[in-house]
C-alpha cells in the first residue's frame, strides 16, 4: 500500500554574494523553473530536491537581503517568503546560506529567522576560502551557540551538499531539530514595552496565537514601518501603533532600530569570538588587486578597455553564428517560396513571417555575448568594483551608487532595468534612474548600430573590425554620459532630493561558476527571445501590410523588379506616412525611407533593419550583416542624385536611435511602476526632443565643418 507526502516547501535564504544561487543550482541540479511570486511581479526560482525518504520538496530561491527589516516591494517579497506571511506560504524549513568567512555579518540574517520560530538548517558555505583567510569557524560551537544544524559547504565545488540533504531530511521529519528552544536575547524594559503594544495591533492570523512569532514580528514591524515604506498591505493600526511608539522613544531620547541591532549585534559578536577558529588578519592577493581596480584613473581605464574588447568580440565574435543563422533562414525562404504558389499569401508567409522572426533571431548571439560577459564579471566578483568606482562619478551627478546595477542592466535591455530598480529604498532615487535608464545602449539598438557601423566602415576594409569595435564603444559611452548628464539635470529641477552614500559588500575575487552564468545566459536570452520576438513578430506583419498596401500597379512591362519595390513602398500607406515627416527629418540628413524605419521601430529598435528591408526591395529576413541591404543602402539617393546614407548621416542615424525612446515595452512598465502616465509621457518627450536636437547638432555642424 503505497502513501503519498504533501509536498513539503524548503525556502532558501541568504545575503547577497553568498553562493545561494551556486548552492540553488547544485541542491536541484539545474533543474529550475522561474514564475512570480504570488500576487507580485517580482520573480522567484523554483525547483525540486531529491531528499532521503521524502516523496517531494520543493525549493524556492528566495531574493538575496541582508536583513528581514523591509522598507520596498522586493524586500517585503524577500520576508514574506521567509517568514510565511501573505502573499506567500509558511514555509517547512529555512536554509540560510552563510559566509564563512564573514560570520559576523551574515548570523545577523539567521538571528531573525530563528527568531521567527521557523525551523531552520544553515548552510555554512565558501569554508575553504574562510581556512585560507585563516577565520574558518568551529563548526560544533557554532551549531551549540544557534541550536540548528550548521552544515559546512563549498557550493562551488559540490562539497558537502549530500551532507545538507540530509540535515534538511532530518528537521522536515523532526521540525524540533531545527527549532532553537530558549530565546536568543532579552530587549531592555523600554524596548519590550514597545515590542508589547506593537504586537497587540498584529492582525491574529499574522502569528497565529505564537507568542514568539507574533514578538518577532513586532520587532519586523517596529523595524520596517515608517511614513516613506512603500510597503502594501499594511493594517492601518498597526501603522499607528508602531508611529506611536517611535514617537514616545523620540520624547524618550531613544532610537529603537538602534537599541534592537545593537543588542543583535552584541549577541552575534560574542558567539563570534568563541567559534572563529582563528582571528589571523591576513592581507591577500585580492586586496593587492583592489588597489589597481579601484584607482580613480587606473581602474576606469581598465573597465573601458574591458568593455572595448566585449563590443569587438560582439562583431567579431557573433558572426560566425550569425552567418549559420542565416544560411538557415535563407533556406527555410526558399522552401517556403517553392511550397506555396506566387502572389501576395507567399509574400506575406516570407517577409512578413519568417523575415519578422529573422528580423531578431539573426541578432541573438551577438545579446547572448553581451550577456555572458555581463555573465562572467557579476560571478567574478568585478562587479561590485565597478559600482564603487562609477559611484564616485554617479554621486557627483545626484544618482544614488545602487543606480549603477540596474544601469549596467540597461545595456541588455531597459525593462528589466526599470524592474531592478526596486531595490533602491527612495521613491526619488528609482524615479531619476528609471528617467535615465533608457538613454544606455541596450541589446535591441545593435542591429541598427551593425548595419550603419558596417556602411561607415565596410567589413572588407584593413582593420575594419578594430575601428567597428571603437565606433560601438563610442556609441556605448555617449549613451551613458549623456543618461549621467540627464541625470545631473533632473536631479536637480524636476526630481530633487538629498543623497544617500552608496553601501556595498565587496566580494571576493572567484572564478566564475559555469553553471550558474550559463543559466542566465539561458534565462535572460530566452527571456528577449519571448518578450522581444512577439512583438517584433507583430511589428513586421504590421510593417509589411502598411508596406504592401495600397498595391502599386506597374507602369509597363519594362519595369524592373527592383523599380516596382521601390514604387510600391513610395505609394504605400508607410512611404505616405514617410513623406509627411519628411519635412522634420530632413534636417537631420533623413529622408522619408529613414522615417519609414524610425515609425516602425518605435515599437521594437530591431524593426528598423527588417523595415529598411523592405523599403529597399531586399526582403524583411534581413540583418546588419546582409550585403543586399548594405550595398542598397550604400546606393541610395536623394532626388537631386546625392547620397543618402553617408558617414554623416549614418552617425546622425546613431546619435538618434541612442537617445529617442523607441521602445513602447519600457513606457508600459515606467507606467506601471510609476502608476501614472505623467512620467513615461514626460520620459517620451523629453528624449525625443533630446534625439532630434543632437542628431540635427551633429549632422549640421558636420555639414558646417565641410563633411559630406
Amino acid at each position: 500500500m503505497s502513501t503519498t507526502t504533501r509536498a513539503r516547501t524548503v525556502v532558501l535564504a541568504g545575503n547577497p554574494n553568498v553562493g545561494k544561487t551556486t548552492l540553488f543550482n547544485r541542491l536541484t541540479g539545474g533543474r529550475a523553473r522561474v514564475g512570480n511570486y504570488p500576487g507580485v511581479t517580482v520573480e522567484r526560482h523554483l525547483g525540486r530536491l531529491s531528499l532521503p525518504d521524502l516523496t517531494a520538496a520543493e525549493l524556492i530561491d528566495s531574493p538575496g537581503t541582508y536583513s528581514l527589516s523591509a522598507r520596498t516591494l522586493d524586500e517585503q517579497v524577500a520576508f514574506a517568503t521567509i517568514s510565511g506571511l501573505a502573499p506567500g506560504d509558511r514555509p517547512d524549513l529555512v536554509v540560510v546560506v552563510v559566509d564563512a568567512a564573514r560570520l559576523s555579518r551574515n548570523l545577523y540574517l539567521v538571528l531573525q529567522v530563528l527568531e521567527l520560530g521557523l525551523p531552520v538548517v544553515v548552510a555554512l558555505n565558501m569554508v575553504d576560502e574562510a581556512r585560507r583567510s585563516g577565520l574558518e569557524p568551529d563548526v560544533p560551537a557554532l551549531e551549540r551557540e544557534l541550536g540548528v544544524p550548521v552544515v559546512p559547504v563549498v557550493a562551488r565545488k559540490g562539497e558537502g551538499t549530500d551532507a545538507l540533504l540530509r540535515a534538511v531530511a532530518a528537521v522536515l521529519h523532526d521540525p524540533a531539530r531545527g527549532t532553537r528552544d530558549r530565546e536568543l536575547w532579552t530587549p531592555e524594559p523600554a524596548l519590550a514595552a514597545d515590542v508589547a503594544a506593537v504586537a497587540e495591533a498584529l492582525p491574529a492570523e499574522w502569528h497565529g496565537g505564537d507568542e514568539r512569532r507574533r514578538d518577532a514580528l513586532a520587532l519586523w514591524a517596529l523595524l520596517s514601518l515608517d511614513p516613506d515604506d512603500e510597503l502594501i498591505e499594511i493594517p492601518p493600526v498597526l501603522r499607528d501603533a508602531v508611529e506611536s511608539r517611535r514617537a514616545r522613544a523620540t520624547a524618550d531620547g531613544r532610537t529603537i532600530d538602534r537599541e534592537v541591532i545593537a543588542a543583535r549585534y552584541a549577541w552575534i559578536d560574542a558567539r563570534v569570538t568563541e567559534t572563529v577558529r582563528d582571528r589571523r588578519r591576513v592581507r591577500r592577493w585580492t586586496d593587492r588587486l583592489d588597489r589597481f581596480l579601484l584607482h580613480p584613473v587606473l581602474g576606469f581605464a581598465f573597465f573601458l578597455l574591458l568593455m572595448t574588447g566585449l563590443f569587438q568580440a560582439l562583431f567579431a565574435g557573433a558572426d560566425p553564428v550569425i552567418g549559420r543563422i542565416e544560411d538557415g533562414l535563407g533556406w527555410l525562404s526558399a522552401r517556403a517560396a517553392d511550397a506555396l504558389p506566387g502572389g501576395l499569401f507567399a509574400d506575406f508567409v516570407v517577409d512578413g513571417l519568417i523575415g519578422g522572426v529573422g528580423a531578431f533571431l539573426v541578432f541573438l548571439p551577438q545579446i547572448v555575448i553581451l550577456f555572458l560577459f555581463l555573465g562572467l564579471l557579476e560571478d567574478s566578483g568585478y562587479m561590485a568594483r565597478v559600482a564603487v568606482l562609477m559611484d564616485r562619478i554617479m554621486k557627483a551627478l545626484g544618482l544614488h551608487g545602487r543606480a549603477f546595477v540596474p544601469m549596467l542592466s540597461g545595456f541588455a535591455c531597459a525593462v528589466p532595468a526599470i524592474l531592478a530598480t526596486r531595490n533602491m529604498e527612495r521613491q526619488r532615487d528609482r524615479l531619476l534612474t528609471m528617467m535615465v535608464l533608457p538613454l544606455m545602449t541596450c541589446s535591441a539598438r545593435l542591429p541598427v548600430y551593425g548595419l550603419l557601423i558596417a556602411a561607415i566602415v565596410p567589413i572588407g576594409e584593413p582593420g575594419a573590425p578594430f575601428r567597428q569595435g571603437l565606433l560601438l564603444a563610442g556609441m556605448y559611452v555617449f549613451g551613458t554620459v549623456t543618461a549621467l548628464v540627464c541625470a545631473f539635470v533632473l536631479g536637480r529641477t524636476l526630481i530633487r532630493g538629498p543623497r544617500i552614500p552608496l553601501v556595498l559588500e565587496m566580494p571576493p575575487y572567484r572564478l566564475p561558476h559555469a553553471p550558474t552564468v550559463l543559466r542566465t545566459v539561458t534565462e535572460q536570452a530566452s527571456e528577449f527571445v519571448k518578450k522581444a520576438g512577439t512583438v517584433i513578430l507583430l511589428c513586421s506583419i504590421a510593417m509589411w501590410v502598411l508596406l504592401e498596401f495600397p498595391r502599386h500597379e506597374p507602369e509597363g512591362t519594362g519595369e524592373t523588379e527592383t523599380a516596382a519595390a521601390a514604387a510600391q513602398a513610395s505609394e504605400s500607406y508607410a512611404g505616405q506616412l514617410g513623406r509627411a515627416l519628411e519635412p522634420v527629418l530632413e534636417p537631420l540628413g533623413f529622408d522619408w525611407r529613414i522615417g519609414v524605419g524610425i515609425v516602425g521601430a518605435f515599437a521594437a529598435r530591431e524593426v528598423f533593419v527588417s523595415t529598411m528591408g523592405v523599403v529597399y526591395g531586399v526582403g524583411a529576413d534581413v540583418d546588419e550583416e546582409t550585403p543586399a541591404l548594405r550595398e542598397r543602402l550604400a546606393a541610395a539617393t536623394w532626388p537631386d542624385g546625392r547620397l543618402l546614407f553617408t558617414p554623416l548621416v549614418c552617425l546622425s542615424l546613431m546619435v538618434f536611435f541612442a537617445l529617442a525612446c523607441q521602445c513602447m515595452s519600457t513606457l508600459a512598465v515606467v507606467r506601471r511602476e510609476t502608476r501614472t502616465w505623467r512620467w513615461p509621457v514626460f520620459m517620451l518627450a523629453y528624449m525625443t526632443v533630446l534625439a532630434w536636437g543632437a542628431s540635427f547638432a551633429v549632422f549640421q555642424g558636420g555639414r558646417l565643418l565641410g563633411f559630406a
